[in-house]
């Protein structure tokens, strides 16, 4: 999706919280767009406001199912897949599937395109980490049969997909590893950290923190990601390694529920659960690579950040008082030219 004569982008997962975002900052950057998405966790209102836009398409489909698209395309984003665990492991197989056959179907796509090809992979990868923070080089200690792998190691699969694609020619292709992500148009009821108290907050209900509340995370705001897809896709020369992108702030969910309930003005109490199984102690990016090879940094503070996120769930209550923070399975593609 890029060239200044305007290229043309597709995106898998397009529909999804982070590819609308994606495809609303390709627009504005002058570039055709068309998005794709199988609308398992993606939903057409996070895109709605693009229906007339002259450069906009949206095409419903599984990037498991191979599919030709007639359009020259210069660049592929491939977002696809759930990310928030309810979701992914609702439906572990189709998951799996969609990072292992999906990538597979969208490098050749790609190659069929001559087009450079961003990966969305994540910090998953790096598993419940012995190195802190986590540096790209850094291989991970994930447990590849556990109820998490089916994303974890799909993850891992899809990154090796891409850089043996890379050393043989035959896709340019790039691969970003992301951190959580929160901001609006997540959906209230994927089950993810910064949803689930948000919404828990403002409705008065008890704050579930799973285990003691002194894991950590590292929380980037959406824009602040998106600025990060959009500097690897276009940075020359390929770096030929993975980018961690993120915020490296590194809070407690202590910490975040404390602050939700402080900028919520909420009365809710704070509940302890059973912590997931396998689920991550510490969770921080080692950004140096990034700020080195893309120039790129996070601007928005975790407080910025949730004075923008907090509205847009007081906005879909308003609008949809059944809402709860229950889990959603879905899955989304996402492309951009």
């Amino acid at each position: 999706m890029h060239e200044r004569r305007t290229k043309d982008g597709f995106g898998g997962g397009g529909a999804g919280f982070v590819g609308s975002h994606l495809c609303d900052a390709l627009l504005a950057d002058g570039h055709r767009v068309i998005c794709v998405d199988n609308f398992q966790t993606g939903s057409a209102r996070n895109v709605e406001a693009l229906d007339n836009h002259p450069d906009f398409s949206l095409i419903e489909a599984d990037i498991c199912e191979v599919f030709a698209v007639d359009s020259k395309l210069d660049q592929v984003y491939n977002l696809a897949c759930p990310a928030s665990p309810p979701q992914y492991q609702a439906n572990p197989i189709h998951t799996m599937m969609t990072s292992v056959v999906g990538t597979a179907n969208l490098l050749k796509l790609a190659e069929q395109h001559g087009a450079s090809f961003l990966q969305a992979s994540t910090s998953e990868v790096y598993g419940d980490p012995e190195q802190h923070p986590q540096h790209e080089d850094y291989w991970g200690h994930v447990n590849c049969t556990g109820p998490r792998a089916c994303y974890d190691e799909g993850k891992r699969a899809s990154e090796t997909l891409c850089f043996d694609m890379l050393r043989m020619g035959r896709v340019d292709a790039r691969v970003v590893r992301i951190f959580n992500t929160y901001g609006p148009r997540m959906s209230p009821d994927d089950g993810r950290i910064v949803s689930n108290l948000i919404i828990q907050a403002l409705r008065g209900d008890d704050l579930t923190i799973y285990g003691t509340g002194e894991q950590t995370r590292s929380f980037c705001y959406v824009s602040d990601l998106v600025a990060g897809l959009v500097a690897l896709m276009n940075v020359a020369p390929n770096p030929g390694k993975p980018v961690n992108v993120g915020n490296p702030g590194e809070f407690t969910i202590g910490d975040l529920a404390g602050l939700v309930l402080e900028m919520t003005e909420s009365r809710s109490r704070l509940v302890h659960l059973p912590l997931p199984i396998d689920d991550p102690q510490r969770r921080r990016p080692d950004i140096s690579r990034a700020k080195e090879v893309l120039g790129w940094e996070p601007r928005v503070s975790l407080s910025e950040g949730l004075a923008m996120t907090i509205p847009w769930f007081a906005g879909q209550l308003r609008s949809n008082p059944a809402v709860k923070g229950r889990s959603q399975h879905s899955s989304a593609v996402a492309a951009a030219l």
